[in-house]
């Protein structure tokens, strides 16, 4: 049962005052993600669609790119149903295999080029993929991952393809004299030979018809357990979502630029830096690794309409001044999502954005991976302090007693719930936890358990507490302690382990890690750093503990469980006096 304005009048009447002219429901592509991109690449085939490091790529071009890419993935035996881990930053093979998998009908898994190589050996051992598409800079983590995991087709690209001539000559004159050499073996397969493959392949059927339920993409997520597993979801959840985005967006999307820094394997870069933009005819600018500068020069240089990010993105750039004298009203939309961003960081972005002409403020979103990544966001024509905005069309959401269906009133704060078109297949393997996530209630909708902690208002607007469940969220990415902990204890030095996050100016939250050594192991700095070795090798960069702390025992609680908030609490009272002690002293 679909949801309209008839059926769910209650939550469409404060809707439709506060949106204004934001259509309440929104008509949907009927085929996949591929066949709506490669439709817009008919009706408009010389605007831009990529722009990578100067570079830009026709959608004609694009359209060219993914068909060879499609007849490629058949020609090393790829068939419908296969999954296949895209291991890529955001270049532009990735945005070509991605859309390529979609139209021969596999399903692209997508994963964190700085993964561990532990941490790949489980994506690909959970989706049982036997073809790895990535950088050539990461080929020896692959040396790495094959002894415990083999592959059999390997294909290795490289930035240098895919920039310009002279860009190309420099690169391989410098960065490129770093890159590991890429052995000749039967199971690696170099980008330009890859594509060689497609363009000689002779194959006229080679697309496979996929309706909007079917399985698309697999992103990897904590969930609400902290249990890392892959959400499935499907052609109808992304192409729903680019529809509502450009439609939430209530400026021009089709023609515009957007500075595509969130990374693809990431909901928010994926689904909204990418899918949104391609498959309603904008433009998603590129930018595979982020640092502060360089993403300046991009913001001087191509004045895109659209930014979105992390807050520490965002706090990032608030703390530079590499664009002093810049003026933004090419400045169309600025989101923010992937993790809160507190009123008092949202105040500092808007009034740099006013000090820079901006004719617009950040506009903060909210979502989970299980329906891809927004599905809220504070109007385009009001803002209400805390809020995280109001639903997408065809979105809804509940304040639910945590642990049951039960709807709690307008300003009582529980369980944030939403149904609509966005929300994920199941996670995969997991049906327990699928279960407990996807809940079909009273009102014969299926709803998602976010596992977050929120209210709404009388006029529909939503607040977003904090999470239900035990997590810690650095620079935007999800950080299970559990994991971490699990990844200590295995340690041969350590006993028992503790991980929590500390608030971080930059980050919003750091990692710290307790460890308590076994008997006989010393507690100094030699164990300390045989432990970080340990962790660079098991643990994502983003994830590593910035301090480990060693301690002859953890507080406990009365039923003899670690008690992880007596730490936070330690920690939260040693960094304000080390604050207090950096701070000047007044007269």
């Amino acid at each position: 049962m679909k949801a309209t304005k008839e059926n769910m009048s209650n939550i469409a009447t404060p809707w439709l005052k506060n949106y204004g002219d934001v259509p309440f429901n929104l008509d949907y592509p009927e085929g996949s993600m591929s066949d709506r991109v490669l439709e817009i690449a008919e009706t408009y085939p010389k605007q831009t669609a990529l722009s990578f490091m100067g570079k830009d790529i026709s959608y004609s071009k694009l359209r060219e790119m993914i068909e060879v890419t499609a007849k490629a993935f058949i020609a090393i035996g790829v068939r419908a149903g296969d999954r296949v881990t895209v291991c890529l930053p955001n270049v532009p093979q990735a945005i070509y295999c991605l859309y390529a998998l979609n139209r021969i009908g596999a399903i692209a898994s997508m994963i964190h080029p700085l993964s561990a190589e532990g941490e790949i050996v489980f994506y690909l051992n959970e989706v049982n993929s036997d073809c790895v598409i990535t950088l050539n800079q990461f080929y020896d983590k692959f040396v790495e991952v094959q002894k415990e995991r083999p592959i059999k087709k390997l294909i290795i690209c490289g930035v240098v393809e895919e920039l310009k001539p002279l860009m190309a000559v420099g690169f391989a004159l410098t960065q490129g004299r770093s890159l590991p050499k890429i052995p000749n073996k039967p199971n690696i397969i170099r980008w330009p030979d890859f594509v060689a493959r497609g363009r000689s392949a002779r194959l006229s059927d080679y697309a496979v018809k996929r309706k909007p339920e079917d399985p698309a993409v697999i992103l990897f997520s904590g969930g609400t357990t902290g249990v890392t597993k892959g959400i499935v979801l499907s052609n109808l959840n992304f192409n729903a979502l680019a529809m509502q985005t450009a439609a939430m967006a209530h400026a021009p999307v089709v023609g515009s630029k957007m500075l595509a820094a969130m990374p693809i394997f990431h909901g928010f870069g994926l689904g909204v830096c990418i899918h949104t933009m391609l498959a309603v005819g904008g433009q998603s600018i590129l930018v595979p690794r982020f640092d502060v500068k360089s993403y300046a020069g991009l913001i001087k240089k191509n004045r895109p309409n659209y930014i979105a990010g992390v807050p520490t993105l965002y706090e990032a750039l608030t703390r530079t001044d590499y664009l002093d004298g810049v003026v933004l009203d090419c400045l169309l939309g600025v989101f923010s999502g992937g993790d809160s961003l507190s009123i008092e960081l949202k105040k500092k972005i808007d009034k740099y954005l006013d000090e820079h002409g901006s004719p617009i403020h950040v506009r903060e979103g909210y979502g989970t991976t299980e329906c891809v990544t927004a599905s809220c966001l504070t109007p385009y024509n009001q803002e209400r302090e805390g809020s995280i905005g109001l639903p997408y069309p065809d979105t809804y959401y509940k304040i639910c007693e945590p642990g049951t269906v039960e709807e709690l009133p307008y300003g009582k704060e529980g369980e944030i719930c939403l149904t609509g078109p966005t929300v994920m297949l199941e996670y995969l393997n997991h049906p327990v936890e699928t279960a407990g996530t996807l809940v079909r209630h009273t009102d014969g909708h299926i709803w998602l358990h976010t596992g977050d902690l929120g209210l709404m208002d009388a006029d529909g607007f939503i607040y977003f507490k904090q999470r239900l469940k035990r997590m810690i969220v650095t620079s935007g990415y999800n950080v299970y302690p559990s994991q971490l902990e699990n990844i200590f204890d295995a340690h041969e030095f350590v006993q028992m382990s503790c991980v929590i996050g500390v608030p971080d100016p930059y980050k919003i939250q750091k990692t710290k890690a307790y460890v308590v050594l076994k008997a006989g192991v010393p507690a100094n700095d030699e164990t300390r750093e045989a432990l970080f070795d340990y962790c660079r090798k098991n643990i994502a960069k983003y994830a590593i503990p910035y301090e480990i702390e060693f301690r002859e025992a953890l507080p406990k609680t009365l039923v003899g469980k670690v008690a992880y908030t007596v730490l936070e609490a330690e920690t939260a009272e040693k960094e304000k006096l080390a604050d207090e002690e950096k701070a000047p002293a007044t007269v």
